[in-house]
């Protein structure tokens, strides 16, 4: 086995995070290197996964280890297993046929990414933008501060002062008239606001109510035969048809760029028996979901299957939505054939239903997942720490939805519909 390695960082290269890169030789190992090598980080191990034991990636002892995903190497990352799920190490997945292809303005763009997952930062604006960031519109959670809020602070007691020593200056109506004394400094708004007049009474209304009719002879008659047979409410909603029920929902979770990471924790933390389907809407590039129902599904407690149209939603299962697949409502959730760009949030049961938005989810799915939540559902983003495009997770928060790591997300979901 011939591996490359570069040992521990020296001082001068303290600020550099020690990285294992694992892909097979090729175009793509060879972008990813010049790739972490721009991004900041010092490649102490560099090696083919199926050439690669557990012992000698521990022994590097990196910080974070950067996978070319491939059919290639997926038996010999099962076996790597033990190794990429040490505590602390940051695990970072990529398609090695997307890593070949990529250069110019997107290879830019993955670098920056890369760099921000790497060092723990949200800075991905190119260089000599940062100012924009810094003068532009800074979001924050939650509504805007109402206007008691705005003046809780103000005094009253200065204008009064001022009105006061600017009294005797006013005109008067008559001749050796006075103005009449402003209340003193220790007059409120509040005390005025308790002495409110009763509005005078409209010309031919009463100023009272008129009396209450007189219920004291009314008295309880026994119901003929035929009223006492009707059924009760329990007995008449169970005969209703089965049109009227509540279909079930589902947990949709939108992702991008450095979402594979974050879609295997979540995975990962839900329980077996997880009462609703979840939902993987995760879009390749390369269109290799075959690949990604394999991965999680090798973590996943759940069943991870390929969603396909015509199929009936279960509960306790994972699906992996490729292009082209959308659900649809009716005695309950089926997936269907959808067009390019509809949108699948607004087909869930709002009330049944949740949307977490992962690193790397589009911008333009935050007023779905938004407008749901108003209508009852559960939405939620992953937390900005350790998130590698976290763009629309910002815009979520500002919308006033919660965030949190993976597993906690997974505890949100288990304690609602566990």
């Amino acid at each position: 086995m011939s591996t490359t390695c570069w040992g521990s960082p020296v001082s001068a290269n303290e600020s550099r995070k020690p990285v294992a890169l694992l892909a097979r030789p090729g175009q793509a190992r060879e972008r990813l290197r010049q790739a972490l090598d721009a991004a900041g980080a010092l490649i102490v191990l560099e090696e083919d996964p199926a050439a690669l034991d557990v012992a000698t990636l521990a022994g590097a002892a990196p910080q974070a280890a950067l996978v070319a995903l491939e059919p290639a190497v997926e038996d010999a990352l099962v076996a790597l297993e033990p190794a990429l799920e040490a505590p602390g190490l940051l695990v970072i997945f990529d398609e090695a046929d997307l890593a070949a292809r990529r250069d110019g303005w997107e290879a830019q763009r993955w670098i920056r990414h890369l760099a921000a997952k790497l060092h723990g930062h949200d800075d991905v604006l190119p260089p000599g933008r940062e100012q924009e960031q810094d003068i532009g519109l800074q979001l924050e959670p939650g509504y805007p501060a109402t206007p008691q809020q705005v003046h809780a602070e103000a005094r009253f007691e200065p204008h009064l002062a001022e009105a006061e020593a600017r009294a005797p200056e006013l005109p008067q109506d008559r001749p050796g008239a006075t103005p009449p004394p402003l209340p003193s400094a220790a007059w409120s708004l509040a005390e005025e606001a308790d002495v409110v007049p009763e509005p005078a009474p409209e010309p031919g209304v009463a100023s009272t109510p008129p009396p209450l009719p007189d219920f004291s002879r009314l008295e309880l008659v026994e119901l003929d035969d035929k009223a006492a047979a009707a059924p009760s409410p329990a007995t008449a909603a169970a005969a209703l048809p089965n049109a009227f029920a509540k279909p079930p929902g589902a947990v949709l979770v939108i992702a991008g760029i450095g979402g594979p990471d974050a879609v295997r924790k979540l995975l990962v933390a839900l329980p077996r028996g997880f009462k609703r389907p979840v939902l993987i809407q995760l879009r390749l590039d390369g269109g290799r979901y075959d690949n990604l129902v394999k991965q999680m599904g090798r973590v996943s407690a759940l069943p991870v299957l390929m969603a396909e149209a015509g199929q009936e939603l279960s509960g306790a299962r994972a699906y992996v939505l490729p292009e082209g697949v959308g659900v649809a409502a009716g005695d309950g959730l089926r997936f269907v054939e959808v067009a390019a760009g509809d949108e699948l949030v607004a087909a869930l049961p709002p009330a049944e239903s949740a949307v977490l938005l992962l690193s790397g989810a589009d911008t333009a799915r935050v007023d779905a997942a938004l407008a749901l939540a108003t209508r009852g559902g559960h939405v939620a983003g992953q937390a900005l720490e350790g998130c590698y495009d976290a763009s629309a997770i910002r815009l979520l928060a500002a919308g006033g939805a919660e965030l949190g790591t993976p597993a906690q997300l997974a505890e949100q979901l288990a304690s609602r519909w566990g």
